[in-house]
């Protein structure tokens, strides 16, 4: 191949200069230097790292810690006062909470993972029958003692079930239908919820290691890399990016795809998580809306200026940048319109012919959503020239 290209060369060359008038100059004298473009870009992570460790994360578990507080005293409200009103105060607390953290999944990295603190929140699926059988054996109920109980019988989906029932005729319990016992179990698994939240938001803001006053809080590592966790900025993007990656993976080909089956003949709703509660979709739609948080290095509704992981893909690919947001409000859109205008909640659609047509339109836009993240976006880092 190389001799090939040489003589293709060489006639060439040889045209050029019969062309010109032959060889009365030297060709060296009329040659043209083209500048070779520089490969790669260059972006100054710092300003972005900082904005989405601690106004996104930190701030994301700020907010779940607060929320949570409240929740565990909604509880206590609920325990001593039990009332209709009380009742659905609690509830709504629990939607509350869930908020920031079905957003944070969308960077579910560092203490959430070393502490097992996913796992201690959100088991899922619900282990109803051992609840069950706690309910009609035990006699009370304590934080310390159930915190020594299994994941799969305490954290988010424990309190829906007390709260909301089993949902599948509806999610409207009522207080007439909630037992003494079941209120003592909800009070001390919110307790014990609190805890955890707060143990997280330790970790990333005081020291990641409770044993060992000495360890940095995790936001540290982040926020100056070159340690034994990021050895550069570049650890640290990829390490958001692939947090993204993971949670559009899991709501398309894990918390949707999976309950929607090949079809309706295949649906199973035992897999449909907080389908006690029928707040699936909102789940769903608030883990890709923390994609979008950390694409866009803001809450929604904020107007302050910010800093995102769109700013790294800008310097890069300005286009690239404008169509990732893009598909990120378009898998936002297509989960926020599944419920049609019905309002029907995930467990049903499933099972409805026209809401299924919906459904794979979500599926789909969150596919297209992850190609474009993992071959386009992931892929960036190979070609960032870091400063």
């Amino acid at each position: 191949m190389l001799t090939r290209k040489t003589l293709i060369a060489a006639s060439v060359s040889t045209l050029l200069l019969t062309a010109c008038g032959g060889g009365g100059s030297s060709s060296k004298d009329n040659d043209t230097v083209t500048p070779v473009e520089e490969a790669g870009f260059s972006y100054d992570a710092t300003n972005m790292i900082n904005n989405v460790t601690t106004d996104i994360i930190v701030g994301g578990y700020k907010a779940l810690n607060f929320r949570a507080e409240d929740f565990y005293q909604s509880t206590l409200t609920l325990l001593n006062t039990p009332t209709m009103e009380n009742l659905e105060a609690a509830k709504t607390a629990w939607q509350v909470v869930r908020v920031p953290w079905e957003q944070g999944e969308a960077h579910i990295f560092g203490p959430v993972d070393a502490l097992s603190i996913d796992p201690h929140l959100d088991t899922w699926p619900l282990n109803t029958s051992d609840l069950q059988t706690l309910l009609t054996t035990q006699s009370g109920f304590s934080a310390d003692e159930l915190k020594t109980w299994n994941d799969d019988v305490q954290g988010f989906h424990t309190m829906e079930f007390l709260l909301f029932g089993d949902g599948v005729t509806d999610n409207t319990k009522s207080i007439d239908e909630m037992t003494a016992l079941e209120r003592e179990y909800l009070v001390a698994t919110a307790e014990v919820f609190q805890g955890y939240t707060q143990a997280l938001y330790d970790a990333w803001t005081v020291t990641q290691d409770a044993t060992d006053a000495n360890s940095p809080a995790y936001q540290d590592l982040l926020l100056t890399p070159g340690n034994e966790v990021y050895s550069s900025q570049l650890g640290v993007v990829e390490e958001l990016i692939n947090g993204m990656i993971g949670i559009v993976d899991e709501v398309g080909n894990g918390k949707i795809a999976e309950p929607f089956g090949a079809s309706i003949a295949a649906t199973d709703t035992s897999l449909v998580e907080s389908q006690y509660s029928w707040n699936s979709l909102a789940d769903f739609s608030n883990n890709i809306r923390g994609v979008q948080n950390v694409y866009r290095g803001e809450f929604s509704g904020n107007s302050d200026p910010v800093v995102g992981l769109i700013d790294f893909v800008t310097a890069a690919d300005a286009t690239l940048a404008t169509r990732v947001d893009n598909e990120i409000l378009a898998a936002i859109d297509a989960i926020d319109a599944i419920a049609g205008e019905n309002n029907m909640p995930f467990r049903q659609a499933i099972n409805d012919a026209d809401a299924r047509v919906r459904i794979q339109a979500a599926i789909d836009a969150l596919s297209t959503l992850q190609a474009t993240l993992e071959n386009d976006v992931l892929t960036l880092l190979n070609d960032w020239k870091l400063t």
